[in-house]
């Protein structure tokens, strides 16, 4: 019985840590989570399934969205630039990056309605707010004098979806969003079901673990959770560029990019009032899944968000001697007589999420950063391209930590090389290590086959309080 405790806990505890981290937590660092609008929940970066000659670039910002939340219904900050940084020749520094400012016009303010009747079509007479974009692309050659070029102005987003009477056709209106910027880039921003799928309830209830049985093998791997975050939307913006336009002169086919929001340093408030001033500053960044809200500990939590990738050297540690590693190994491994996981020299955890995997996606002349990294010239026709959850770990070279697309169970990957299975194959790619999971192996919602791939919002009409599901008893 004791056995089981200890295995409860710290099967839990894997969860909690980096289980969390995969689809994200959605609140992985003290001021972030308290400015949601800015804050970039996931980021995924994909070989475009159906437009192979293009990569698309997702990321996700503001959490937690309840679809029913009116009357001032959900969009990205006026105030915040949102932007997608590439770095194609592994130095850590921008060489490309993709900026979106947003601007919302109000038709009406004597009223409270956000609509005044069904919403057929964008730019519909009946919406009363509406939320335009522009879009720059920013290329600092040589890393020296910057050239901006403006991609796209007054760019229509949808509306939130509220509902049958005023939303009654939403799929219409989420591709209509689609915009054609001309030379092969499209571009997305708007509402989307949250594409992260992670038991999050459960790993929060005191390290609770749903799906926990010996006897089967079944430590969550197999099924048996409880999405959390089923039901609810983000704000998502997508876009989808040729690959002959992210590579450098030499061709190297390995790109990195990250997300990051940006606020003025100044605000000022006044009765029924708010302005703000100053240069622009980074306030999230997120590439790869789970370095921040895990390996980051709380007093560099906030820093990390306000730093650059090329400065990343000052966290290393962090990674290569992961505190979790000693908490496994306490807890669980050595009152098992289990091998320990090494708790030192973690180069395996190095190249899944700072320089890329050799021989995969690590550019050459690497400097280690946190980014994710995609191997451009591996195609969506790729043998060995199957579309499995488990990515890399399954054979399937398309698949996370090679980019990262929404179909991959960043939840189960994480946990598994974190517990060593690539570190030393034939010692921990075994039972119990490669059975971890958190028991949630898809989305609620299907992906679209065609850009911007994510799934339709849920709708404020059809979602009532997410008390859907029947609870587990562990």
């Amino acid at each position: 019985m004791r056995k089981l405790i200890i295995f409860t806990v710290i099967v839990a505890l894997v969860l909690t840590t980096f289980g969390l981290v995969g689809a994200s937590s959605h609140r992985e660092a003290p001021l972030i989570s308290q400015d949601p609008v800015a804050d970039t929940t996931d980021v995924y970066m994909f070989v475009s399934p159906d437009a192979p000659d293009t990569v698309t670039l997702i990321q996700s910002v503001y959490p937690g969205q309840d679809a029913g939340s009116g009357p001032n219904f959900y969009r990205f900050g006026d105030d915040v630039i949102y932007a997608f940084s590439i770095d194609n020749d592994g130095d850590a520094k921008t060489d490309i990056q993709f900026r979106f400012d947003f601007h919302t016009t109000i038709a009406n303010d004597d009223t409270f309605l956000y609509n005044f009747g069904p919403i057929a079509a964008l730019g519909d007479a009946n919406q009363n707010v509406v939320q335009t974009y522009d879009v720059k692309r920013v290329d600092y050659p040589d890393h020296g004098k910057a050239t901006r070029t403006c991609l796209g102005t007054g760019l229509l987003t949808p509306p939130s979806n509220f509902g049958p009477a005023s939303t009654p056709d939403y799929g219409s209106l989420m591709a209509a969003a689609v915009h054609d910027l001309g030379n092969g880039v499209k571009v997305y921003a708007g509402q989307s079901d949250d594409a992260s799928y992670i038991d999050l309830g459960a790993i929060f209830d005191l390290l609770t673990i749903r799906p926990l049985d010996l006897t089967t093998g079944n430590v969550g791997g197999k099924g048996g959770g409880v999405d959390t975050l089923a039901g609810f939307n983000v704000q998502s913006i997508a876009l989808q560029v040729p690959i002959a336009d992210l590579l450098d002169d030499s061709g190297e086919p390995v790109i990195g990019m990250w997300a990051s929001s940006e606020r003025r340093t100044t605000t000022i408030r006044s009765a029924g009032g708010m302005s703000t001033r100053g240069v622009w500053v980074e306030v999230s960044r997120l590439g790869m899944p789970l370095v921040n809200e895990v390996v980051i500990p709380l007093k560099d939590k906030d820093k990390w968000n306000g730093s650059e990738p090329k400065d990343d050297a000052q966290f290393l540690s962090y990674v290569t001697d992961p505190e979790l590693a000693t908490l496994l190994n306490a807890l669980y491994f050595t009152p098992l007589r289990l091998t320990p996981v090494p708790e030192t020299g973690r180069t395996d955890l190095v190249s899944v999420f700072l320089t890329g995997v050799e021989g995969l996606n690590m550019p050459a002349n690497v400097v280690a950063s946190e980014q994710l990294r995609l191997n451009t010239s591996i195609l969506p026709s790729d043998p060995s391209c199957t579309g499995d959850r488990l990515g890399v770990l399954a054979g399937d070279l398309c698949g996370f930590p090679n980019g990262r697309r929404p179909t991959d169970d960043v939840v189960d990957i994480a946990e598994r090389v974190v517990a060593g299975v690539l570190f030393d194959p034939a010692t921990f790619n075994t039972f119990p290590y490669n059975a971890l999971g958190d028991g949630v192996d898809a989305n609620d919602l299907a992906f679209q086959s065609t850009f911007p791939y994510l799934a339709v919002p849920h709708a404020g009409f059809t979602v009532g309080n997410h008390d859907v599901l029947t609870p587990l008893v562990p």
